[in-house]
């Protein structure tokens, strides 16, 4: 009985010390999905929001696509020719003439994203890649406070310089660090630089986080 016993006592201890040297599983590294945020600065300060998709092609490499959306990057162009226009209203018409300003900017991007080996947590990576940026002109006119940009034509005729879309090829370069959180959930802090070859050259610094899954 005390050999069973001791037998028995035996086992467990040694099935303890295999769990105990047994390392923890491993994180996926097949790829990544995360929402991002930024601040995005240039012409204008407003903000950034979208999402990013990484497929890993070699331990130290990843493919990856983006798409989002950029609330404003209007340039001091865009700016300068509705004041020329709210200018040429106020000769035209009797009422308070104002105006706003916007360009927002939806994107798609590929490109490809190189990790830096450490021997922390805290994964560095370099990024750059190319795309389409689709910019609105987004110029909106009032008289004595009251939408009037849809009845302008009976004054003046608006030009492509104050309408209208563009899409045009947009490059990014940037770079970021990459900390795991709990398990497939990690957090991305990043860097990112964007021109967009618009009629009127566009550049946008977009700085942020992004959270995701590794899978």
């Amino acid at each position: 009985m005390r050999r069973a016993l001791s037998l028995s006592v035996g086992m467990l201890m040694i099935a303890a010390g295999v769990r105990a040297q047994t390392p923890a599983a491993a994180v996926p590294d097949r790829g990544y999905v995360q929402a991002v945020a930024d601040s995005a600065f240039g012409n204008v300060t407003s903000q950034s929001f979208g999402a990013e998709v990484g497929v890993t092609v070699r331990p130290d490499l990843q493919i990856f696509g983006a798409f989002g959306n950029i609330r404003d990057v209007a340039t001091t162009e865009l700016g300068a020719s509705a004041q020329t226009i709210a200018s040429a209203l106020t000769e035209l018409q009797p009422g308070t003439v104002s105006f706003s300003v916007k360009e927002p900017v939806t994107f798609f991007v590929g490109g490809v994203r190189y990790r830096i080996a450490t021997s922390s947590k805290v994964k560095p990576y370099i990024a750059a890649g190319a795309g389409v940026g689709m910019a609105k002109k987004d110029v909106k006119f009032l008289i004595n406070g009251s939408e009037a940009t849809s009845t302008l034509s009976q004054f003046v005729t608006l030009g492509s310089d104050v309408s209208g879309d563009e899409s045009k090829l947009m490059i990014t370069v940037g770079g970021g660090v990459v900390y795991p959180v709990w398990r497939q959930l990690f957090i991305d802090l990043h860097y990112h630089f964007a021109h967009i070859s618009t009629d009127t050259a566009v550049t946008v610094n977009r700085v942020g986080l992004g959270l995701g899954i590794n899978f």
